[in-house]
């Protein structure tokens, strides 16, 4: 685990994380913040889903429609930066 993965393995880290892995395909037991979001099978419908329950969980706005956001979201840690700093906005 890298540096950058240990700072983002926090609360917050792991509820996205694990939200993630309950959208992905197969085993997710190996999925960290480097995974890129196109091995895990998650496609365009998964991806709103786990948008809709980030909104929700921490009372956010992801203002990006699903093609927006394969474009700016490549792994794990990018839905996990984006989230935190919607979250420190809000605050």
């Amino acid at each position: 685990m890298d540096t950058s993965d240990q700072q983002q393995r926090d609360a917050l880290g792991e509820s996205i994380l694990a939200k993630i892995k309950a959208h992905a395909e197969g085993d997710t037991s190996g999925i960290t913040l480097a995974t890129p979001l196109n091995d895990l099978g998650i496609h365009s419908l998964e991806l709103t889903e786990i948008i809709f329950d980030l909104e929700e969980e921490f009372g956010i706005e992801i203002d990006m429609n699903t093609a927006d956001a394969w474009e700016n979201l490549s792994t794990v840690s990018d839905i996990v930066a984006a989230v935190r700093a919607l979250v420190a906005t809000k605050s």
